[in-house]
């Protein structure tokens, strides 16, 4: 019940589907005669629009994400020495454009996979987890990780070096099933990989699946330095508020239903 809710009260959640929706119930109740009531919703969807497509909202809130867990090398990772394993979560990749096309279609969260190939070299001794199901609604779908091993051979690294989980379809999931494989022994050291916006909420879910692991934060998305100032790309800019927003709704939701440590997890 909770992946099928994740998947579709949040979608209303979002900003720009709610701003959508007040113009839209504006329009229906002055085509009903209810003229004063309908102008107010218009007006206010109208100002909203204003308000999320051209202030700041979605960098401030990516920001306060972004930031809250170092990158991995500022925060001495290198210094305490080769990880144990490295759990790298999905998302990246598309399976229907890749099956469409042929080609493996990756997203803006490509790093995660970048950095999969970085740190298989660099720690060569160290397991790799990669952790992504079937994430459509009726779960009818190919997993992401059918299409793991094709961008393996691209980078140049045996298919047998990288474990696929291949049962999650949300962060919770990937806490679980990535915990069932790796089985954490104390005194290991796991990194974990994702987008550094989706950093605070996967590590809660991961503390809270009883899998301790350090962020490795990438595919930063704001300046160190956010310089708040109004922009005028409005479509970038409600595709950022929404995302953000939607981050912001899935620690919450994840905090209310014991799925993460915390609200927002720290390092």
């Amino acid at each position: 019940m909770f992946f099928i809710l994740s998947k579709t009260v949040t979608v209303l959640l979002q900003p720009s589907n709610l701003i959508l929706l007040i113009g839209i119930a504006g329009l229906a109740l002055m085509l009903m005669g209810w003229r004063r009531g309908g102008t107010r919703l218009v007006v206010t969807s109208v100002v909203l629009l204003f308000i999320a497509g051209l202030l700041p909202l979605g960098p401030y809130l990516t920001h306060a994400l972004e930031r809250r867990f170092p990158p991995w090398e500022q925060d001495g990772g290198m210094s305490r020495g080769a990880p144990t394993g490295i759990v790298v979560l999905g998302g990246v990749i598309s399976p229907l454009l890749s099956r469409q096309t042929g080609l493996v279609s990756v997203n803006g969260d490509a790093g995660r996979v970048i950095a999969l190939a970085h740190l298989a070299r660099a720690f060569p001794k160290a397991r790799i987890i990669y952790s992504g199901g079937d994430a459509s609604l009726f779960g009818n779908k190919r997993p992401e990780t059918d299409f793991v091993g094709p961008l393996l051979d691209d980078f140049g690294l045996a298919r047998a070096r990288v474990e696929l989980e291949t049962r999650s379809r949300n962060t919770a999931e990937n806490a679980v099933f990535s915990r069932e494989i790796a089985q954490p022994k104390p005194g290991e050291r796991w990194l974990l990989v994702t987008s550094a916006q989706h950093m605070p909420r996967a590590v809660g879910a991961f503390r809270a699946a009883g899998f301790p692991v350090e962020a490795y934060p990438v595919a930063f998305q704001v300046e160190r330095h956010l310089r708040l100032r109004p922009g005028f790309t409005v479509g970038n800019n409600l595709a950022r508020f929404d995302r953000a927003a939607n981050e912001w709704v899935g620690l919450i939701a994840y905090w209310v239903t014991g799925r993460s440590s915390a609200l927002l997890p720290a390092p």
